[in-house]
């Protein structure tokens, strides 16, 4: 029977011996149990930032044709803003301004275009014209030299029925399409960058303060500045392409007309555009089609004209582009190949084409906050070596050491070393001119030359008289 206490509850029991107690769970232990407050918050928190990352990442992965159509855009007013802003100081309005330089350049790249397509077509058309005689003069090449008998009717009507041209006919019928797709994605593409360069160029005013309103007074200095080298090196920039453009065109349409080759003037203006603004391999890529028309009329020619390509390329380099960029664009080579190539693997032929201005803006913006010390005038700066390194004396002093120590020598050097005695004691002689120092030196000669020259002397002398 349990054990009640005077109220009538049961009273505890004792536990058995040699165990522990237990004891009912206290509130804080309870409490410590259950899910923080904070944890259901964080995850949510956690869940809306991957969220906002990945949707963010998806419409950066759409819009990024036009992101590099706006960049690419915002370059071109950058080109033209110096010519803008001279024509509105002059006080005309500066839509009106932005309108008549793009009118120029419209009407330039028609009529470039335009001519292009009219050599083309016309090398084309003759080509198709000829392609007969073409086709005659390898079949007799062939029947000659290998003993066959072909005829041109018969590879003409083995060609028409042959399953190999039917398929390429199909397929090219189904490429009409993409290729059409591709004309008017590509003139939607020039219409965006034109309509962007167009409001950058005739709004840049408007746009800068815009942009520097809700930036501090010493980031708008600093805004400004940067926009401004932007501006100066991106104009600099088209400026010796466009200089160096007419160089090269000037010295191909001379080859070309003295080889006499058609199309010299729209061939020579092709060299000079392709083989500027595609930088590092666009010169080899224009002399293609010149070296093209110039095989249709004579192989030789396009041996000549391969020539003068790559002999133009090396002027051009060497010569030409440190000169005229040296001020404008202000960029080691190496720099500008690694960026060239930089930009081809970030955003292909568009980055190839904008990335050495980007790279020109940034190292001038960026050469105002770099401290600049005094070089040090050591040898090794210029690239030359010390006469005396790590290792001790060069080869010519030791072997020099060693030829003076030789047994036949030793007289020899013993008189230089006494005559080099005396020039000295006799140097040291007019220099003091008080008597007090004049006898001194006149001792010490005459002690150097008597322990130079007379001691050794002696012995001989008082020998003979002894002897005598």
């Amino acid at each position: 029977m349990a054990s009640t206490d005077e109220t009538g509850h049961d009273a505890p029991q004792a536990p058995p011996f040699g165990t522990t107690p237990t004891r009912p769970p206290a509130d804080g232990a309870a409490s410590a149990a259950r899910m923080p407050r904070w944890l259901p918050r964080a995850m949510v928190l956690a869940l809306a930032l991957v969220a906002v990352f990945q949707l963010g990442s998806w419409a950066f992965h759409q819009l990024i044709g036009l992101l590099i159509n706006i960049l690419i855009a915002f370059f071109l007013a950058l080109a033209i803003e110096p010519a803008v802003s001279r024509m509105s100081a002059y006080g005309m309005r500066r839509g009106l301004a932005t309108f008549l330089v793009f009118l120029g350049l419209l009407i330039v790249s028609a009529g470039f275009v335009t001519l292009l397509g009219s050599m083309l077509a016309g090398q084309i058309i003759k080509m198709i014209e000829d392609f007969p005689n073409y086709l005659d003069s390898v079949i007799n090449w062939v029947n000659t030299h290998f003993q066959t008998d072909l005829k041109r009717v018969d590879i003409q009507e083995g060609l028409l029925h042959s399953d190999w041209l039917r398929k390429y006919v199909q397929n090219s019928a189904t490429g009409v399409l993409d290729v059409s797709t591709q004309v008017l994605g590509g003139l939607f593409q020039l219409l965006t960058i034109g309509l962007f360069s167009f409001y950058f160029a005739a709004d840049g005013p408007r746009l800068r303060r815009a942009l520097c309103s809700v930036l501090p007074p010493a980031r708008q200095v600093e805004v400004l500045r940067a926009w401004e080298i932007a501006v100066d090196k991106t104009g600099g920039y088209i400026y010796s392409r466009g200089l160096m453009a007419l160089i090269s065109g000037v010295a191909h349409y001379i080859l070309l007309q003295a080889l006499g080759i058609p199309y010299a003037p729209v061939l020579a203006v092709w060299v000079g555009l392709v083989s500027q603004f595609i930088p590092t391999i666009g010169t080899y890529l224009a002399g293609a089609l010149p070296m093209l028309i110039a095989f249709t009329v004579d192989p030789w020619y396009a041996l000549w004209v391969l020539i003068f390509v790559v002999v133009y390329q090396q002027f051009e380099n060497y010569m030409l582009q440190p000169k005229l960029t040296a001020k404008t664009v202000d960029i080691h080579p190496a720099v500008a190949f690694g960026s060239v190539i930089a930009g081809t693997a970030l955003l292909g032929a568009v980055g190839a084409l904008i990335s050495i201005p980007a790279v020109a803006t940034l190292q001038a913006f960026l050469g105002a906050y770099v401290k600049r010390y005094a070089v040090t005038d050591d040898p090794r700066v210029h690239g030359h070596r010390t006469t005396r390194g790590a290792g001790g004396p060069g080869l010519l002093t030791r072997a020099r050491g060693l030829w003076e120590r030789r047994p036949g020598t030793t007289e020899h050097t013993a008189a230089d070393s006494a005559g080099t005695a005396d020039a000295e004691a006799t140097d040291s002689g007019p220099t003091d001119p008080g008597p007090a120092d004049s006898e001194p030196t006149d001792s010490g000669a005459t002690d150097s030359g008597r322990r130079n020259s007379g001691s050794a002397d002696s012995e001989p002398r008082d020998s003979g008289d002894g002897s005598s």
